[in-house]
């Protein structure tokens, strides 16, 4: 158990104040990441620069199966994991500092069980069908559905990580080859999410959160919210309904930016659809809780006023709240 390597090394109250992020800007793009690595990682490889991937890595499926999402998973330390980590401390009342110090990092390993595991593709993992999803809206209205490009995106998103992290983890494997053997994240939450009472969306730290009866956040998704031309709507709303795998009616005249010459567009559902695949409405018109074809954008990038998580924490998210819930935007 990592908490015992904590514990067996003795950490001193200089390694406090270490973070993952320190050593990382030190590693080289190849870093090995194997199942043995990265499921034995401890906070101190932080100090040796070719282990810090692991650790991060580690790190990220820990605090996604607490619950605290730290985006796409993708064994770097960004803006999204730092809030992540943020969140989680205040929840188990740590000190706040946005750095895995030794006490987060105890804490997160208290769930032990391995982060990375083997899993066999499945038939219905390479059944398809697989389509190159086109740039403009009135192209992609024309296909019969937004599915995924591929089956690395697919399982991508199956295992809450990036392509290329997959891909690295999976040097000369076939993942369009059902019955070949992949490494991928260990996502399942060892811990059910319990009942959640409120929402709230925070533009300030790029976030929604769901809350207990007692305002206590015990969820917590990196979102894109709004932007200077479509600012968030702030105030109090409510949740009107969860709608799955939803079609996207486009209208040209709800976005600064489109084309003038764009017509409307009726765009059909799939993970690819721009609202990905769930869409949570809110009571203020036309705005909503909802996915993304494009996970790796998420808490980095505005929205056109409209609330996005990746497609696996809106589906974790929305399959928390109910209609009338409580729903507060704030800036």
């Amino acid at each position: 158990m990592i908490s015992g390597t904590l514990l067996k090394f003795s950490v001193v109250n200089s390694l406090l104040a270490l973070s993952i992020s320190g050593a990382i800007a030190a590693t080289a793009p190849g870093s090995p990441l194997t199942l043995d690595i990265v499921n034995n990682a401890t906070l101190l490889d932080t100090v040796n620069a070719t282990a810090s991937h692991a650790a991060i890595l580690r790190a990220q499926i820990l605090l996604d199966r607490a619950h605290f999402s730290p985006g796409e998973i993708d064994a770097s330390f960004g803006g999204n994991m730092r809030n992540a980590i943020s969140a989680y401390q205040a929840n188990r009342d740590l000190a706040v500092s946005g750095v895995i110090d030794a006490a987060t990092w105890a804490s997160l390993n208290k769930d032990d069980l391995p982060v990375l595991s083997s899993y066999t593709i499945t038939d219905a993992d390479v059944a398809g069908p697989f389509i190159a999803i086109p740039a403009g809206m009135l192209a992609k209205s024309k296909l019969p559905a937004l599915a995924y490009a591929s089956p690395a995106e697919a399982l991508g998103e199956k295992f809450h990580v990036s392509p290329r992290l997959l891909m690295q983890l999976n040097a000369g494997k076939r993942f369009d080859k059902a019955g070949e053997e992949i490494i991928v994240p260990n996502v399942l939450s060892p811990e059910p999410l319990p009942a959640a009472a409120s929402v709230v969306v925070d533009r300030s730290d790029s976030s929604v959160s769901l809350l207990d009866a007692e305002g206590k956040i015990i969820a917590r998704y990196p979102a894109s919210s709004g932007s200077k031309y479509d600012p968030l709507p702030v105030g109090n709303w409510k949740i009107n309904g969860v709608s799955a795998n939803p079609v996207f009616h486009y209208n040209p005249k709800l976005f600064w930016d489109a084309n003038p010459k764009s017509e409307k567009a009726k765009i059909p559902a799939g993970p690819n659809n721009p609202v990905g695949v769930v869409w949570v409405d809110l009571s203020k018109e036309h705005y909503g809780i909802h996915g993304t074809p494009e996970p790796s954008k998420i808490g980095k990038t505005e929205s056109h006023g409209c609330i996005r998580l990746s497609n696996w924490d809106a589906t974790s998210f929305a399959a928390a709240v109910s209609p009338g819930m409580p729903a507060l935007l704030q800036e």
